[in-house]
């Protein structure tokens, strides 16, 4: 296509000439891109894939020029509140503030005598994401920790059992990696004790539990569109639930605390805006400035909303291709069971993996430094899980919580266990690479000496 004379377009026209040519930029830009090379491109553990679409919803966005939470915002609220069979999904900057809006909700005084207090237990596990963790603390509950199942890494029966009190209130697990915990156990004992539940659904995007989207289980449940999950929107979050009232909350935290409920932009939604006469504020008071929590300011932009509508589009497509690539792996890497625990989903579910869970053998000949240098010098990134054991870094020192048995299994993923990528971008080139990488490990061994005194066994 030939650019026309700018003077002779109107706004609309020359708006979907640059839509135009930013479609053909992405299309040329991948075109361009180098081929995979064995040993000199890296292999990614994660990240974003875009295309045209993308770029030009983000350019559409800009040009509107509204900028902040908007209509871009709204589609996608509705569009993944739909996906999931939910009633409510509210938008914001991160999974990691949307762990903390949802744990704020239950705070609220709109939930009366169930809301959450200062010194009420919530009932987690150590092997965690430190964001996971971190709104319990900072909402002035105490955390209750639990060791996982060494194979699944759902926490342990028994332990959460044992963990209720007649101070607890809630619980609050990820499904680590896209797979999935074990929902019947934790939605019984909720039920059971009328405890809370919140899904940290930001690592399973896509993953099933008896044929059921996980998000949809608990009271509340936390997405993350960071560009290492299942889709991205380059920073942002989501909070879904089917509760009028905790939606109501989720989004009063998030818009600094305030009781109206119009979105940016709008006013007098209810009808009343200066009608309301709320605590000791004088009567008529504008409704746009009372303010029913002490909250954030977590908004999303409506330029990563505009992204996250086409990448929703994509969210199938994406989780076939994690399993597929999984899978992969996981049939390549039936051979090396001598040296590696190898992942296994949860039974009853169909996870939306987000990475190759690995823990190395306690009788291994080699330990997780040596594997890791060696896949890190061939070019393939490797993670640890999370934080590993939370409780074992310096910002727990001091925090008040409570360990329920022993964390002996989440001390031995902590020193033991890594990961690698199964995101869509890796192609079966990439996945053979790290195949054939991994099958050299068998001539590895580990090493009997400090670092500092190498006796370079391992070469």
């Amino acid at each position: 296509m030939t650019p026309l004379p700018t003077e002779s377009l109107s706004a609309a026209d020359l708006r979907q000439q640059i839509l135009e040519l930013v479609g053909r930029y992405q299309a040329a830009r991948a075109a361009e891109e180098s081929p995979f090379v064995p040993g000199r491109t890296r292999v990614g553990c994660a990240g974003r894939v875009l295309d045209g679409r993308d770029l030009q919803a983000l350019v559409e966005a800009s040009l509107e020029g509204w900028l902040t939470a908007g209509r871009y915002s709204r589609e996608f609220e509705k569009k993944c509140a739909r996906r999931f069979g939910l009633e409510y999904c509210s938008l914001t900057n991160s999974g990691s503030s949307a762990n903390l809006l949802a744990v704020s909700a239950l705070t609220s005084p709109l939930l009366g005598e169930r809301r959450l207090q200062p010194g009420d237990e919530v009932i987690t596990t150590a092997l965690a994401f430190p964001t996971t963790v971190a709104p319990i603390v900072q909402n002035r509950a105490i955390p209750v920790f639990v060791d996982v199942d060494p194979v699944t890494l759902s926490p342990k029966a028994q332990a959460l059992r044992a963990a209720i009190t007649p101070r607890t209130r809630a619980i609050i697990l990820a499904h680590t990696l896209g797979n999935p915990f074990e929902l019947d156990l934790v939605m019984e004992l909720a039920r059971e004790h009328q405890l809370w539940v919140i899904e940290d659904n930001c690592d399973a995007n896509g993953s099933t539990y008896r044929g059921r989207l996980t998000g949809t289980f608990g009271h509340l449940a936390t997405l993350s569109f960071y560009p290492a999950h299942h889709i991205t929107m380059g920073e942002g979050g989501a909070v879904l639930t089917n509760d009028e009232q905790l939606n109501r909350a989720v989004n009063s935290f998030r818009d600094w605390g305030r009781d109206c409920w119009c979105p940016p932009g709008v006013d007098n939604t209810c009808g009343q805006r200066f009608n309301w006469q709320l605590g000791e504020l004088p009567a008529g008071f504008d409704h746009k400035y009372i303010y029913r929590h002490l909250g954030y300011n977590l908004k999303v932009t409506d330029l990563q909303a505009a992204i996250g509508c086409t990448q929703l589009d994509k969210v199938d497509e994406f989780t076939r291709r994690r399993r597929e690539n999984w899978n992969y792996l996981r049939r390549g890497l039936e051979s090396m069971e001598h040296l590696f625990q190898l992942p296994t989903a949860t039974p009853h579910s169909e996870p939306s993996w987000f990475g190759f869970l690995m823990i190395v053998r306690d009788d291994a000949p080699l330990d997780r430094p040596t594997v890791i240098q060696h896949l890190e010098s061939h070019k393939i990134q490797t993670r640890l899980l999370f934080a590993g054991n939370i409780l074992r870094h310096p910002a727990m020192e001091g925090v008040a919580h409570r360990v329920m048995g022993d964390l002996t299994v989440t001390d031995r993923i902590m020193r033991q266990a890594f990961w690698v990528g199964v995101y869509p971008g890796l192609e079966q080139t990439q996945l053979d690479y790290m195949l054939s990488v991994f099958r050299q490990l068998p001539q590895q061994r580990r090493c009997s000496q400090a670092s500092d005194k190498c006796c370079n066994c391992h070469k």
